[in-house]
């Protein structure tokens, strides 16, 4: 699905490069920082879009030094263009580029995408001491019984891997991370501009989950998965 990115077929399918989501994206990563008294003195996200969870962090995190990677032209020249003292942007991938030493790597909606998922996830733990996953839980029994939301992810946002949460966490074991914390956030639930579905189910899925959040997520679907890793 790389060409998806480079080809700017996904600018023309997603023109927003979903920037309205990144308030919501930034405050759980700022909010698993916290929880976990982690260091912040750099910080860098790997597929970092146009940016804006970057800069919704860089002022959250206002003494960290923030770098971006991104392999899409179009969403570089338009994050390039918000650089600021604290925030740089890069084209590229991190991988090639050999950069490390980071306390914190960002990963946000990134290794559903990646076609060798774990070999990626292999290299890119030597990256920083600290890997906050954002990862969406594609996999549930409705998605799978409606077949249709997974094919539309599949055509429209490039989505080539779907997890749930114990084929997620067991893929970070296999590749020797060490899970420290995680917690669903509810994407289909908060996040701006959902389809009609998503809003309709919105009510049973709030209700199902206040009685068993694992249960609601594996039935219901709707809810990803924000994992911290060393």
């Amino acid at each position: 699905m790389k060409h998806l990115y480079e080809s700017g077929a996904y600018a023309e399918r997603n023109p927003t490069w979903h920037e309205e989501d990144a308030p919501w994206k930034a405050r759980h990563i700022e909010d698993i920082i916290r929880r976990n008294d982690l260091p912040s003195g750099s910080i860098c996200e790997v597929g970092c879009g146009t940016g804006e969870i970057l800069l919704n962090l860089s002022k959250a995190f206002p003494e960290s030094h923030i770098t971006g990677y991104e392999i899409a032209r179009h969403a570089y020249e338009r994050a390039k263009l918000k650089e600021t003292a604290a925030v740089r942007f890069n084209f590229g991938d991190i991988l090639e580029a050999n950069e490390n030493g980071f306390d914190i790597v960002v990963l946000a909606d990134v290794i559903e995408h990646v076609e060798n998922y774990m070999a990626f996830l292999k290299r890119i733990k030597n990256v920083a001491k600290y890997k906050i996953f954002h990862v969406p839980l594609d996999l549930s029994a409705q998605s799978v019984l409606r077949s249709q939301p997974i094919m539309d992810l599949r055509a429209n946002v490039g989505h080539i891997h779907y997890f749930y949460k114990e084929t997620l966490l067991a893929a970070l074991n296999d590749c020797a991370y060490d899970v420290i914390d995680h917690n669903y956030t509810a994407s289909r639930l908060e996040l701006p501009n959902q389809a009609l579905s998503s809003r309709l189910m919105s009510l049973p899925r709030r209700l199902a989950y206040s009685i068993n959040p694992d249960l609601a997520v594996r039935v219901l679907g709707g809810w990803s998965l924000l994992v911290l890793a060393q």
